[in-house]
């Protein structure tokens, strides 16, 4: 049973009443038998809650930052009108700040044997599944003083998947592709790169791509045309380890190496590679392998929007293990991690010969902008540490970096919006210089 204000303020005036114009028991029964019997008429002609019906339908997955539309079908099989209030309860998270009450409760009227469709909007603020709580019906009688409530659990599921904001500089990766394709006048050639076709030769042509056993059979000057090597396999390795949970901004590390590793897969899928992914700290958690070209990206952003850090130190010897059974031949292996010494240097290091042996290595690492902030100041004593702190911890980082690259592996270390272009720019290189 629940209570309105209207009931409290009937018994409030009845108060009143009672105080000033018939302070005794009969007064106090005059006033209370209305107020009685009004609540027990409004329960007794209140729509049954439990007898409700609810089904679900709408939207199961969202971009981070978009909106999601679920609707909540309420079915009244009484033959009493339902005049109810409802409330759709789900996580927190689920919402913008601000917005959850609001958003989640609904005004609602169902004739008997008839039903209603409720919308609610729902805005993720984080990645990962979504989940309805429960569904508070409180049905009130036709007098408005008291009624009927109850919860039902109507199961839904919302994702929310990573944003994708590098998406944006897609498009001139995608023009620097077909130029290396040869789809533009602009012809391109490295070592490695495989042969396209023959052509008749043009001023200006590098002498060195003429082919002269086809100009002697065709009595004419024939150059060769090279395009980038196609159908290589490329391993994107996360690092869900305790340094993916450092925050930069108002985001994890984890979020800014998604968004890099996403525009690199739309990227090289459209050149023709075949990508994979593996997600890794202490054990494996979770990887896609073997997908279609069609199918990558949708199966890429499914399987991130689960991933989270964990405050594990990752083992690097399994995670080397496990990418040379997922990569058995030569590959791109593009390793999302830290630039922190200790780890580097007790994990990666000691294992790192296994990798370079076989694969080429590009290491990408987000960079906190917030260094270069501190390492600028000078205004109080305060400020002279924290930019003494600031610039030891670049130094540490740049040796760091220096270490690896003499291992034969590539470094970027990027702030979050520059990475996922620095990757996708360090991919489009060594594509053009055929070391893939």
């Amino acid at each position: 049973m629940a209570l309105t204000g209207r009931t409290a303020l009937l018994a409030a005036l009845g108060a009143l009443v009672v105080g000033l114009l018939l302070p005794s028991w009969a007064g106090v029964g005059a006033v209370t038998l209305p107020v009685l019997l009004g609540v027990l008429t409004d329960l007794a002609l209140a729509a049954p809650v439990r007898t409700l019906r609810f089904a679900r339908s709408g939207d199961t997955s969202v971009r981070l930052g978009e909106s999601a539309i679920v609707e909540l079908i309420v079915t009244n099989p009484s033959g009493r009108p339902l005049r109810a209030r409802v409330r759709d309860a789900w996580p927190p998270s689920a919402w913008r700040p601000g917005t959850a009450i609001d958003g989640s409760r609904h005004t609602v009227t169902v004739p008997g044997g008839e039903r209603r469709r409720l919308t609610t909007a729902l805005a993720p603020t984080r990645r990962g599944d979504h989940h309805a709580h429960r569904v508070t019906v409180r049905s009130m009688g036709p007098l408005g003083l008291a009624g009927r409530q109850g919860s039902h659990q109507v199961p839904w599921t919302v994702r929310a998947l990573p944003p994708f904001t590098s998406r944006k500089h897609l498009p001139s990766r995608l023009a620097r592709l077909r130029e290396l394709d040869g789809r533009t006048s602009v012809l391109t050639r490295g070592q490695g790169t495989e042969f396209d076709a023959l052509r008749e030769y043009l001023p200006g042509d590098d002498v060195r791509s003429i082919d002269w056993r086809a100009s002697a059979r065709r009595n004419t000057v024939a150059v060769r045309t090279w395009r980038p090597e196609r159908d290589r396999h490329i391993l994107i390795v996360l690092d869900t380890g305790r340094t993916s949970a450092g925050r930069v901004g108002d985001a994890p590390r984890l979020d800014a190496a998604l968004d890099a590793a996403l525009l690199l897969t739309a990227l090289a899928t459209r050149a023709g590679d075949r990508v994979d992914l593996l997600a890794h700290d202490l054990r494996k958690r979770g990887s896609v392998v073997g997908r279609s070209p069609s199918e990558v990206l949708p199966a890429f952003t499914n399987a991130m929007a689960t991933v989270e850090p964990a405050l594990l130190e990752t083992d690097m010897r399994g995670l080397t293990s496990t990418v040379l059974r997922m990569a058995p031949h030569r590959s791109l292996i593009v390793l999302l991690t830290g630039l922190d010494a200790r780890p580097i240097e007790e994990g990666l290091l000691p294992n790192l010969p296994l990798l370079t042996k076989r694969h080429k290595v590009v290491l990408a690492s987000v960079a906190d902008p917030r260094l270069d902030e501190l390492a600028t100041a000078r205004g109080t004593v305060q400020d002279v540490y924290g930019a003494a702190a600031a610039e030891q911890t670049r130094a540490d980082r740049r040796r760091t970096a220096d270490r690896l690259t003499r291992h034969g592996v590539t470094v970027l270390d990027a702030p979050p919006a520059a990475l996922p272009p620095a990757l996708a720019d360090t991919y489009l290189a060594l594509k053009a210089a055929g070391q893939l």
